[in-house]
């Protein structure tokens, strides 16, 4: 059987019932996040959709770092938006953050109970570059 890694479980009774991320066969599997937002730490998603996506893709790569791998590695991003007219704005800022290659991608609408405008997920691909 496979070994599979799980990174960042949450404590019991979370009402997130996810792990951040899990590796196994090589790839690394990051769940759906916002930008971090906690205002009683100083957390803000951001002012615009930019500065959400630039927050929220920094998250991703704190988690792939955490699994060992990184946003150069991700082969498949899922983006999920609040309001279809970010759409753009969203991308604008999404593409600087590739530019050795555009990830395939997906992109949905999302109506979670938060006030984020995008959030993310992906796979990457396990390891550091060769």
């Amino acid at each position: 059987m496979p070994e599979i890694a799980f990174l960042g479980e949450p404590e019991s009774g979370s009402p997130r019932p996810f792990s951040a991320a899990t590796v196994a066969a090589g790839l690394v599997f990051v769940s759906g996040h916002s930008a971090p937002h906690d205002p009683e730490r100083g957390l803000h998603r951001g002012e615009t959709p930019a500065d959400e996506v630039r927050n929220a893709l920094g998250r991703i790569a704190e988690i792939l770092a955490e699994a060992g791998s990184s946003l150069d590695r991700v082969v498949q991003m899922t983006m999920l938006i609040s309001d279809p007219a970010d759409y753009a704005a969203c991308n604008a800022e999404y593409v600087r953050h590739f530019p050795a290659g555009l990830p395939a991608r997906h992109t949905a609408r999302f109506g979670v109970p938060t006030q984020a405008r995008v959030a993310f997920s992906c796979i990457a691909l396990a390891g550091s570059a060769s």
